[in-house]
């Protein structure tokens, strides 16, 4: 399936979750994630299943001042 992740295009297989998505793009923590603008708790990254066309966006804390 198609996908968007950091508004760059993948191709997952079709029953990839946010958890495959995260491996990737080799994401590594502290980060937070939507799908199609809809928080995604840590918890559900492996049962969260995508669908063709979803954008995620993974979010990493900026510091500084």
């Amino acid at each position: 399936m198609n996908v968007t992740i950091n508004q760059q295009p993948f191709t997952l297989p079709d029953a990839a979750t946010v958890q495959d998505a995260l491996a990737a793009i080799a994401a590594r923590p502290p980060f937070a994630v939507a799908v199609n603008t809809s928080f995604v708790p840590r918890s559900a990254y492996a049962s969260c299943a995508l669908h063709e066309g979803d954008a995620v966006e993974v979010i990493s804390p900026v510091t500084g001042g």
